[in-house]
């Protein structure tokens, strides 16, 4: 399906190190090689995991832009947890925070309960098709075609609301020049994006 290529285009074009460009690059080719042998359900846990990419991505930019409400939004998490990710050297830290706590963090870009919850719902998804229970909830094209479509729907959501209504560009525009000096982990937003 060519239209789940455009996941890349919300991923960054560079990485702070080799082996999270080689990370990104297995996903991707997890990804097509499950979907051209007729995979579905892998080709969609690869798809997930690039998923879940961005939102690390995603989430590792408002650190990085809103350092104090992001500090103040780990009130509720552990206390190691909290030192975990506020001393993160890289997006991928995120990932030691169960998937549906760390989507929480989209609320410090006014993601609200419900909005957040459709997006848990995706990993609900993932939990049923990575565990043993029988089913092969993906077993055509046009049913993964059919996630990827909602999957990107979220995607663009989350997109849209990184951008804050003041300066109404996203927030990884808005702290690009300063993150690029202090490392490579750059998303850069869709083209749609750039008109303002």
């Amino acid at each position: 399906m060519e239209e789940s290529i455009e996941l890349g285009n919300y991923l960054p074009l560079s990485f702070k190190t080799p082996k999270e460009q080689e990370y990104i690059a297995f996903l991707w080719d997890a990804f097509d090689s499950n979907y051209s042998k007729g995979n579905y359900q892998f080709a969609f846990l690869a798809y997930h995991m690039l998923t879940m990419s961005f939102v690390y991505f995603n989430i590792w930019q408002i650190r990085q832009a809103r350092k104090g409400d992001f500090e103040k939004a780990l009130i509720g998490f552990g206390k190691d947890v909290e030192k975990s990710l506020l001393g993160a050297t890289s997006p991928f830290a995120f990932s030691s925070v169960n998937e549906r706590s760390i989507l929480r963090l989209l609320k410090l870009i006014n993601c609200d309960n419900s909005k957040i919850g459709t997006y848990a719902k995706l990993v609900d998804d993932r939990n049923e098709t990575a565990h043993s229970n029988g089913n092969i909830f993906f077993s055509t094209q046009a049913a993964l075609d059919t996630k990827i479509t909602e999957i990107l729907r979220v995607v663009d959501e989350i997109q849209t609301y990184s951008k804050p209504r003041s300066l109404r560009i996203p927030i990884v525009s808005f702290c690009f020049r300063a993150t690029t000096q202090r490392n490579a982990n750059i998303l850069i937003p869709s083209t749609k994006f750039a008109r303002f």
